[in-house]
């Protein structure tokens, strides 16, 4: 391995890693809705770990297809750039769907009182709510399983903006065998961060009580996913 590769390897390990703490929109989704939707860590991991297969290999391709074919540079970063605003779109308009059907649900579950009248003119009252995940602790098939799907198509949309252009382009100048061991690097680290933070953070919440939150927990997992896109709006 040359210098001037070794060098790219290791700025490929360092760029994955802080590209994908410093995007929150890389982890946020996954933690809020396992922790809505109660998603085992074994689904959460599995869920995580495709979606960030898409999110890497849907650049990885791009940026092989375009060098193979002599793309200028500029068009892949504006083909990038484009495929960004339309991640950003689905990712804003499914936080938006998802928080206000959670605050339908968190409605229509309003703990409420029921009073009965028995013979003899005694009475009893007793609350309780309407909704019945209480006997179903985690998702059941055919239940919920559009979600994971609908976050695969945001990360298959959504780009690994530096690869392309400050690691694989360059890599390209030395050798096939070049761009390919930075793109392994570059999302092996990737994919290994999402999941790292994801897992911790799971897991930490899980000993967090959120009983009194927890008719929302639905409303805040899409209102979270939400602020998540409109921050790639922003350019935050």
């Amino acid at each position: 391995m040359s210098s001037e590769l070794g060098i790219l390897v290791i700025a490929a390990a360092s760029i994955g890693f802080v590209h994908t703490l410093m995007g929150p929109d890389h982890y946020l989704p996954f933690i809020v809705i396992a922790k809505a939707r109660r998603w085992s860590l074994a689904r959460t991991t599995w869920i995580t770990l495709l979606c960030g297969l898409g999110h890497v290999g849907s650049s990885v391709l791009l940026g092989a297809l375009g060098i193979a074919a002599g793309i200028a540079l500029t068009r892949l970063k504006l083909t990038e750039s484009v495929r960004g605003q339309v991640a950003a779109w689905l990712l804003t308009t499914f936080g938006l769907v998802y928080c206000l059907w959670g605050i339908r649900r968190a409605l229509r579950n309003r703990p409420h009182t029921h009073r009965h009248l028995h013979k003899g003119g005694d009475q009893h009252a007793h609350r309780h709510v309407h909704d019945t995940r209480h006997a179903h602790p985690h998702e059941q098939p055919g239940r919920g399983g559009l979600t994971p799907w609908v976050l695969f198509l945001v990360f298959i949309f959504g780009p690994c903006e530096p690869l392309i252009p400050l690691l694989m382009w360059p890599a390209a100048a030395r050798s096939a065998w070049g761009v390919a061991l930075v793109a392994a690097v570059f999302g092996g680290v990737t994919i290994a961060t999402m999941l790292a933070v994801v897992l911790l953070s799971t897991f930490g919440l899980s000993f967090v009580p959120f009983r009194r939150l927890e008719r929302y927990s639905h409303a805040i997992a899409g209102a979270t996913i939400f602020l998540c896109g409109l921050a790639i709006h922003l350019g935050l």
